[in-house]
């Protein structure tokens, strides 16, 4: 990570390489069973990488820094060495690799981009961390542990078969740190059409300091800190981040899109980024040490650019947490395993067919019901309901319009569902229901708030059970999948509800792109 530079500073910098650049309700049959969902997100699907592994890759790193001068800093044969054996584990794993050369300060740079057949080549998710020390030392932090944790993900996808419906792309950064200057070359040197392609940029720095925090980048600004958000998106990947270490039980908080990392030529150019951060030079503060244990009133890598950023300068737990996190993350946003096969249902909410709100008849909302709309953006420090949908103009949502404030036509006073028209499943093959959706509430509301998605026919499949808390939560199109094989042969109908049944708390929900697939 290379020193901390101002906002405007970065900003103006990236302008001016870019210019300069060379080259629950019930359905209408009550259900008699119920069969558990694969997760919505990736958390069962995505593996547990081997700490094991990330510390071997790290040593491979010490080695080559040992063995040239000390350190992998640009322009030293320290760094083409770290290369080399970073494309060595890709080549061999299957992957397609190309070193992308580039100049800077008189000497030779390098990007290593690897690609991972198949996927929409058109929806790209590309993680990325920079691959280069300072001179003073190994950088084995800085940011050796980024990279050796991308690395054994990318391992992982190969290992496990994965394969994802987004394309999955990795890069490792040269001379990140005399100015991101790798990442930058690569921005700038995309055709625009490709930039398109891109959807998020996941982006790793520094994920084992020694007096480890555990921050993801503030992709809504909800804090309000420094920066503003990150281009449209970016709340997504800080959610799915953020859901990962809530179900580890490790609390996390924000950190600025400050240009410190080479997510900063990606924002610059609109693409959604995300990541995580241990801690650089930075003090932990008495508050930090509460949440999180370590040493307050000491620096979170006290070797940060020093020579002492050896194996030795690594907080094993934080490592395979955030190695974890990199998984899960990847998994979750580049979708299933599940190749699209043949359509049995799908809905883009475009037009109306035939979803039937409060089905039942025994919904208790008051208001900002269920229905098929052209929704209202709407915020109250934070976004609550989305004026975007996922595809088109429509999507369901619960009271699509604006209103005088964000309260107006949130939804009110308990449960609302809304109901898909009957669908007839086969009775052969891999069913699975994707569908995309966000659940949106301010600090007023609690667990007793929820937004479920299920599949009811003589048993029901639970493909989403997402629950408030007491906690500002910015509206973020998120996807789920879940597999819905238990049904086969059945008519099913899908069957979503809403609630804000713990008082007056502001509660928003969405759901679009339904589709169930045969495989």
């Amino acid at each position: 990570m290379r020193p901390r530079t101002p906002r405007s500073a970065w900003l103006a910098a990236l302008a001016v390489a870019a210019a300069t650049v060379v080259t629950a309700s019930s359905a209408t049959a009550a259900p008699t069973a119920t069969v558990p969902a694969a997760a919505p997100v990736a958390l069962a699907a995505a593996p547990d990488v081997p700490l094991a592994n990330v510390k071997a890759h790290l040593s491979q790193f010490q080695s080559i820094a040992t063995a040239n001068g000390g350190n992998r800093a640009h322009g030293r044969p320290g760094y083409l060495a770290s290369v080399n054996y970073v494309k060595g584990q890709l080549d061999a794993a299957g992957f397609t690799t190309v070193v992308q050369s580039f100049s800077y300060g008189g000497a030779t740079g390098y990007n290593l981009i690897a690609d991972w057949p198949g996927g929409d080549p058109n929806q790209v998710v590309m993680t990325g961390a920079h691959l280069d020390s300072v001179s003073a030392g190994p950088g084995i932090n800085d940011n050796g542990s980024g990279s050796a944790a991308i690395l054994e993900t990318a391992l992982a996808v190969a290992r496990s078969g994965f394969t994802p419906t987004r394309h999955l792309r990795f890069g490792w950064w040269g001379a990140e740190e005399l100015g991101l200057r790798g990442s930058q070359y690569y921005v700038n040197n995309l055709p625009s059409t490709e930039r398109t392609k891109i959807k998020q940029y996941l982006n790793f720095d520094m994920v084992g300091s020694p007096n480890a925090g555990y921050f993801v980048y503030d992709g809504d600004n909800s804090d309000g800190v420094g920066s503003g958000p990150g281009p449209a998106g970016s709340a997504q990947i800080e959610q799915t981040i953020q859901a990962y270490f809530t179900s580890i039980g490790v609390p996390t908080r924000g950190t600025d899109f400050d240009g410190r990392s080479d997510y900063g030529p990606f924002i610059s150019v609109g693409i959604p980024a995300g990541g995580t951060f241990t801690g650089a030079e930075g003090t932990k503060s008495s508050t930090h040490a509460s949440l999180w244990g370590g040493t307050a009133g000491q620096a979170f890598d006290p070797c940060y650019h020093r020579s002492c950023d050896t194996t030795a300068n690594i907080n094993d737990t934080a490592l395979d947490r955030n190695a974890d996190a990199i998984a899960y993350t990847v998994w979750a946003l580049a979708g299933t395993g599940t190749p699209p096969g043949t359509t049995v249902f799908s809905d883009t909410f475009e037009t109306a067919t035939g979803w039937a709100a409060n089905p039942a008849g025994t919904d208790t909302a008051t208001l900002g019901r269920w229905e098929r709309g052209d929704p209202a953006a709407t915020s109250s420090g934070v976004a609550t309901q989305l004026g975007t949908t996922v595809s088109g103009s429509y999507d369901l949502v619960t009271g699509p319009l604006a209103g005088s404030s964000a309260g107006a036509y949130d939804l009110d006073g308990g449960v609302s569902t809304i109901q898909s028209p009957a669908i007839t499943l086969p009775s052969t093959g891999t069913l699975n229901l994707s569908f995309s959706w966000y659940l949106a509430h301010l600090n007023n509301a609690s667990s007793a708030d929820y937004l479920r998605v299920r599949v009811v026919g003589s048993g029901t499949v639970t493909a989403l059970n997402a629950t408030g808390a007491a906690t500002d939560r910015a509206a973020a199109w998120q996807s789920a999948t879940a597999d819905v094989s238990a049904l086969r042969g059945q008519t099913v109908r899908i069957v979503i509800d809403a609630a804000d049944a713990s008082g007056a708390s502001l509660v928003e929900a969405a759901v679009d792109d339904v589709k169930i697939t045969q495989s």
